[in-house]
């Protein structure tokens, strides 16, 4: 029987799948000893020759190998890497949903089977622990994503296809994407996971749960998903430069949880929205602003229909477009362009109990909302 090999898989916009009630410090890291990794300083970077971006690369790989795993179910193969000291292994829900049997490999050769103590079908994220010596146990560095900005370089080291402990290297193409989570809501549809890192870095079957490298050798974000329309004779996605990982933040929020308690409570809104405004629906909808959040739909009984906020009723020359709703510009005072940026900021800083402000555009009047938030059911 063939296996499959692990990675998301989003064809044209069809994601498919291939292979918080307690208050959470939004910077926690592992316990365990963190391997050092050469750096390269800011002052050095505007000079540096082709030799010693080699040089530096090298080093990284040398420095974080030794964290990273290849994981190996009776359905197929993905990656992971080193959490603690205690034996957790981070990766991916989809890597190990489902799976009889995990096995987790190091780069030394050594192997352990892995169980599985906490998931998260929001995020797609999954904690494994292993029994293994403290000698094979490398925690790796954990970076901060919210510092990350376009262009930065990144690397991905994980499995693809079963070639272990793979180097590739590119750069930050956006940041703050959204993807489809595998949490179904009661209508029916799916949750959105936020926060998501673009990257061109090569990406494919079997990266699925490895990490996503600043040029420091910190963690920024898990390899979870690709982009494209190309396949393999046995039909496996292949790389096209559009990669997504999670960003680290959200996976230093969730891993405490899932280690602590098996699972992680997202803060609920209760609202449906237009991201992207084309300039026909502005119009159409008579908005004083060319970006933000437009509501589209409130759920009955949800923390934005408790406080107030309204969603579009009344028909526009776009057909299925509702006007009427209110236009989310700003939560907590931080300007919102997007749906994307407001649900980043929501499931990196907030827990179900916490209270934020929505400051809305309703006709000419801008208001100001204040909503408690609830867990997504």
């Amino acid at each position: 029987m063939k296996t499959k090999q692990s990675v998301l898989a989003l064809v044209v916009l069809v994601l498919a799948v291939l292979a918080c009630q307690s208050q959470l410090p939004a910077a926690v890291q592992p316990t365990g000893e963190v391997q050092p990794v050469a750096t390269i300083s800011p002052s050095d970077t505007s000079v540096i020759n082709p030799v010693a971006q080699q040089d530096n690369l090298v080093a990284l790989y040398d420095g974080v190998s030794a964290g990273t795993v290849a994981i190996l179910t009776d359905l197929g193969s993905g990656s992971g890497f080193v959490y603690d000291g205690d034996g957790h292994i981070i990766t991916n829900f989809h890597v190990i949903d489902g799976a009889n049997l995990i096995e987790v490999r190091f780069t030394s050769g050594f192997m352990a089977y892995g169980t599985v103590i906490g998931t998260d079908t929001d995020s797609d994220v999954a904690v494994i622990k292993v029994d293994a010596p403290a000698e094979e146990l490398h925690p790796l560095p954990l970076g901060d994503s919210d510092s990350l900005k376009v262009g930065q370089t990144v690397i991905a080291i994980g499995n693809p296809f079963g070639l272990d402990t793979t180097m590739t290297v590119g750069i930050i193409s956006a940041l703050g994407r959204t993807l489809d989570s595998a949490h179904e809501s009661p209508d029916g549809n799916l949750f959105t996971a936020g926060d998501i890192i673009q990257t061109d870095a090569a990406i494919n079957p079997g990266n699925s749960g490895g990490p996503l490298f600043n040029i420091n050798g910190e963690v920024v974000g898990i390899n979870r998903a690709i982009r494209t329309t190309s396949f393999t004779d046995t039909g496996e996605p292949i790389n096209s430069g559009i990669g997504f990982a999670i960003s680290i933040n959200m996976v230093k929020r969730v891993t405490p949880s899932l280690i602590a308690d098996g699972k992680y409570d997202y803060p609920f809104l209760g609202i449906s929205s237009i991201d992207s405004l084309s300039l026909e629906m502005v119009n159409a909808l008579g908005l004083k602003s060319f970006t933000g959040a437009y509501v589209t739909s409130v759920v009955a009984g949800g923390p934005a229909d408790k406080a107030g906020i309204i969603a579009g009723d009344k028909s526009t020359s776009v057909p299925g477009l509702l006007a009427g709703g209110d236009l989310i510009v700003a939560i907590d005072g931080q300007e919102t362009r997007t749906f994307d940026e407001m649900l980043a900021y929501l499931i990196t800083h907030k827990s179900p109990g916490d209270t934020v402000v929505m400051t809305v555009l309703r006709g000419d009047e801008k208001v100001d909302v204040t909503i408690t938030l609830d867990k997504r059911p």
